[in-house]
This record gives C-alpha cells, sequence and structure tokens, in this order.
C-alpha cells in the first residue's frame, strides 16, 4: 500500500511537531508525519513532574544504553529517548535555555551562513509565548514558557544568595539580556500542564486535512531513485508500508535515530555500511560522528531545612500534592526540580561561562539508576548541586549494530577525552566544594551525604566524578551542520550533502552543542528548518 505526499517527516519529536504545523500552516501542501511511538495522552506526561516515572517506561522510551565508556572506569550510561509523540520533549525536565549568544556565532564562524545569534533570534522568538514580553522574548507563539521564580521551593533561594556571595552575577532570565550569571530556570508549562512541541504544535495542527499522522511507524529506510529521496518504507502493525514524497523526505528523529536511519538507508562511511550487508548511496564518513553531549555529577546534602523530599516522599505528602494538582494545577507538581541553577564562568580567564549549575530541592539517593525504577525523593530533607562542563570538546560517535531497523545502533559517547573537559571538570567539582562552604548553604547544610567529606583533593574528586557522572541528556550533532561535505552531514539549509529531496532537522545538525540544555534550540532549529522548506518549495 503505498500513499504520496508532498513531505513526509520521519519523528513526530520536537522538531518534527514544529515542521509538521509550520509545513500544513498554508494548507498548499500535503505531510505524513511517521512516528515509532504512540500516544502522549497520559497524565504521567502532561503532568510536569510525571517524568519521574516515564524515565524508565519502555511504552515511550527507547532507553538506550551507551557502549562502556572508559573514561567512566566502563560503565555504561543509561540514555532514555522519548519514542511518543512529542518526543524526548514528552519525558524531559522542560528546562527552556536557548543557549549563549556565542554558541551561534561560533555556528556561523565554522561556515554557516545564516546560523549566528542575530539570525536565530527571530526564529527562537517565533516560537515562544513567555509569559511577559520584551525585546528579548517573543510573545504569541505556540509554545508557553513559565517563569517559576515566584514558585520555587524556598531552599533555591539560598543557593541564589550563595552564589552571589561568592561574585557570581545574578540573573533574572537566562534568556534575556543577561544570560550569564545565577538565577531560576523557565520551564515550558501552560497551565500547570506540559507544553511540549506535540501540545504547542502538534495537536493544534491535528484538525488539518493536509496533515496525516501514523503512530507506531518504524521507519525502515529512506527510498531513493539515484541520490533523490522519494520515499519513506515503515513497519505499521507488521506491514511493510511505503509513502511516496513529492519534494522532500525529512528526517527529524534526533540524534540518535536520525543517523541510525541514513545509515540504513546507505547515507553514511562507505567501508562500514558494505560491512553490514547495505548498499551505499552516497559515501557520507560524517554521519553518526562528532557526537556531543552533556555530562554531570551531582552532590548530595543533607539540611536542617525541609526540601522537597519532606512533600514528596510520605504517602500524605504525595496525596496532598496531588490534590492541590487537580484543584488547580498548582503546586510542586506543576513544576520541575531543576529549580535554579546557571552559567558560571570557573575563572576570569574564560571568555564565556564554561559550567552550568543546577539546584534541585530534592535528591534521590535511595534510588540506583541501575535498578531502572521510580525515581523516589529521599526519606530525609536534602537537596542535589549539580555542574557540567557548558562546551564539552570530547566527541564520541554512534554506528549500526546491524542493517536490522530493530536493532539498537552502538552508541559510543567518549566522555572526558580531551583535557580541556577534564579541566572544567575539576573546576566545577571545586566549585561546588566552594558554594557548600559558604553562607547562607553552610548553614543549613548538616552532612555531605555524596560524595562524602573524606573525598578530597582533584585527584579523588575526579575519581569520583567518573565513577558517578552520568548524561544529562543532551545528544547532538551526530549529522554535523556544515560547508565541508567530507567532515559534515548537512549544509546550511539543512539538505544532505550530495542527494537531493533530503533534509535532516533536529538537534542532530548542531555544529557544537550548546551552553545549556538543547529543546529550546532544536525548536529553533526546526522553525527556521520549516522556514527554508517553504522558501525551496516555492
Amino acid at each position: 500500500m503505498t500513499e504520496e505526499f508532498d513531505f513526509i517527516i520521519v519523528g513526530a519529536g520536537t522538531a518534527g511537531c514544529v515542521l509538521a504545523n509550520r509545513l500544513t500552516e498554508n494548507g498548499k501542501y500535503s505531510v505524513l508525519l511517521l512516528e515509532a511511538g504512540g500516544s502522549d495522552l497520559s497524565i504521567w506526561i502532561q503532568m510536569p513532574i510525571g517524568y519521574g516515572r516515564t524515565f524508565f517506561d519502555r511504552r515511550i522510551n527507547w532507553m538506550y544504553d551507551t557502549e562502556p565508556v572508559e573514561a567512566l572506569g566502563g560503565r555504561r550510561s543509561y540514555w532514555p529517548r522519548g519514542k511518543v509523540i512529542g518526543g524526548s520533549g514528552s519525558i524531559n525536565a522542560m528546562v527552556y535555555v536557548r543557549g549563549q549568544p556565542h554558541d551561534f556565532d561560533d555556528w556561523k564562524a565554522l561556515g554557516n551562513v545564516g546560523w549566528g545569534w542575530d539570525d536565530v533570534l527571530p526564529y527562537f522568538k517565533k516560537s515562544e509565548d513567555f509569559d511577559w514580553h520584551s525585546a528579548h522574548h517573543g510573545r504569541g507563539g505556540p509554545q508557553h514558557v513559565t517563569d517559576i521564580s515566584p514558585y520555587v521551593h524556598p531552599v533555591c533561594h539560598s543557593f541564589v544568595e550563595t552564589a552571589q556571595a561568592l561574585g557570581f552575577a545574578a540573573s533574572s532570565d537566562f534568556n534575556g539580556a543577561r544570560p550569564e550569571g545565577v538565577g531560576y530556570y523557565q520551564i515550558n508549562t501552560r497551565g500547570g500542564w506540559r507544553a511540549s512541541t506535540a501540545n504547542a504544535f502538534l495537536h493544534p495542527a491535528r484538525k488539518r486535512k493536509s496533515l496525516a499522522l501514523q503512530t507506531h511507524a518504524h521507519a525502515q529506510r529512506i527510498l531513493f531513485d539515484g541520490n533523490r529521496a522519494v520515499g519513506v518504507a515503515y513497519l505499521h502493525k507488521g506491514m511493510l508500508c511505503e509513502a511516496k514524497a513529492r519534494r522532500e523526505v525529512i528526517v527529524s528523529g534526533g540524534a540518535i535515530n536520525s543517523p541510525q536511519l541514513l545509515m540504513l538507508s546507505g547515507i553514511g562511511d562507505a567501508g562500514q555500511l558494505q560491512k553490514s550487508g547495505i548498499a551505499p548511496v552516497v559515501d557520507a564518513k560524517a554521519v553518526g560522528r562528532n557526537l556531543q553531549d552533556h555530562i554531570a555529577v551531582s552532590y548530595f546534602y543533607k539540611v536542617r531545612t525541609a526540601t522537597l523530599n519532606d512533600v514528596l516522599h510520605p504517602l500524605f505528602g504525595k496525596i496532598r500534592a496531588g490534590l492541590r494538582y487537580m484543584a488547580d494545577r498548582a503546586g510542586p507538581l506543576s513544576l520541575s526540580v531543576n529549580q535554579s541553577g546557571g552559567f558560571v564562568r570557573s575563572d576570569q580567564t574564560k571568555a564565556h561561562p564554561n559550567l552550568q549549575l543546577y539546584f534541585s530541592p530534592v535528591s534521590y539517593t535511595k534510588t540506583p539508576l541501575s535498578e531502572r525504577k521510580l525515581l523516589n525523593p529521599d526519606p530525609f530533607s536534602a537537596f542535589l548541586l549539580s555542574h557540567n562542563p557548558c562546551r564539552p570538546t570530547s566527541r564520541g560517535h554512534i554506528e549500526l549494530a546491524s542493517a536490522d531497523p530493530r536493532d539498537y545502533p552502538v552508541i559510543h559517547p567518549n566522555y572526558l577525552a580531551t583535557q580541556e573537559d577534564i579541566d572544567d571538570v575539576l573546576a566545577g567539582n571545586r566549585l561546588l566544594r566552594e558554594l557548600v562552604r559558604t553562607r547562607p548553604l553552610a548553614d543549613i547544610i548538616t552532612e555531605e551525604l555524596i560524595p562524602g567529606a573524606e573525598v578530597v583533593g582533584d585527584d579523588a574528586l575526579l575519581s569520583d566524578f567518573r565513577a558517578r557522572a552520568d548524561t544529562v541528556y543532551h545528544p547532538t550533532s551526530t549529522c554535523m551542520m556544515g560547508s565541508d561535505p567530507t567532515a559534515s552531514v548537512v549544509d546550511a539549509r539543512l539538505k544532505v550533502h550530495r542527494t537531493e529531496g533530503l533534509r535532516v532537522i533536529d538537534a542532530s545538525v548542531f555544529p557544537n552543542i550548546t551552553s545549556g540544555n538543547t529543546n529550546a534550540p532544536t525548536v529553533m532549529v526546526a522553525e527556521k528548518g520549516a522556514a527554508m522548506v517553504l522558501e525551496d518549495a516555492k
């Protein structure tokens, strides 16, 4: 059974939902949106703090594991990725951070014309509906951004005051005129519900006759006529189906699934493809390379004041929070646990912020990730303090396990492969310890639970980082944008080099990872990518 559309989008994740809306907005073009997962209509997805339950739910989560990482003592890293409408934006912590302006100027400096900060800011603003309007923010766009500073747990104020006491500037808005400094995160919620791109972009567009959504449709390969993409083969209810694209196929599977699909379709390192029994269409050695990710460590502190543990650990507390949420969509269940933090320089020789900080008024020391159980707060008052390097220089890669689309790809993060990354980790470790020795945080801490006061010195703290650090769930750059077809996958218009009718539009095209959470810049890439597709379709 074969159907024909103007555009086929593979992946109804963060980027795919934006594209589906924008490409059907004018009513001129028909679009098929394919999603390997199913519906996002679940209370655990729509309730903001419900991601503690979806974190290990295989029904809506690919639940990837990386290969053993040498720099982490041979440990594997668990990478949750959304397998559901809305993609990872349906199971993430909803933090809305664009990144630092220099991140995008660096993209442009690498030869990607039209991707500097001044070029991309209008596309950020186009998608946004902030709680307030200014020259730095969008108002009236599809995706709401909530200022949670009036609602954060009171213990978060101690962190911000402590960081200021150490000389770090206060930032009232990480997406405003002063993105550097410490303050409170903004999140994608609207009226107490998750404001994913599925809710903001896709669901309002589903009533359009020009949009067809097929869920539980696992893309097997892109169909080619020569080097022109002409359709997609996908598995649905045990049947192999084909859909044809009159204009373009757009791959929006994210940093893991997009390079996997390209390689399954013959776009990749020709020698490696042939070893897997795949006939090469284009010899593109950069596919799956340049993998970048943020890696963080958390320090756990027991305190003499109340935290979210006191609210959300007891059964009665859970019931009370649930009743509050049902009554007015407010309270702790309407927020993320990542409530405050910031972007700072470990020393003034740094040209830009090199560390991201997270302060969470909750802890989960009794739930090891290896057990893969529901995340449940500890039965005592405690908080987490975390850091990660903003712009890691280590590069990993993704490769096929086999030619079978059902086999998960092989993920090599290659964390801490450069001395620069190790130096940033050491600086971050020192900073966390300096913060907790400083008032007012020092006044409320009774004990460092993890790593423990006995772990001192750079060598010991680096060993602790290697033993406990893990991903912040921000993989990017595996279909990197660039002007050199031998070193990148797509050009500045997101077209796959040496092909026709094929683009990649998602976080995999980032030339470099941004300084912060990656969902907001992925929405921007999709907004700008959709505009390019429509321009070229005229």
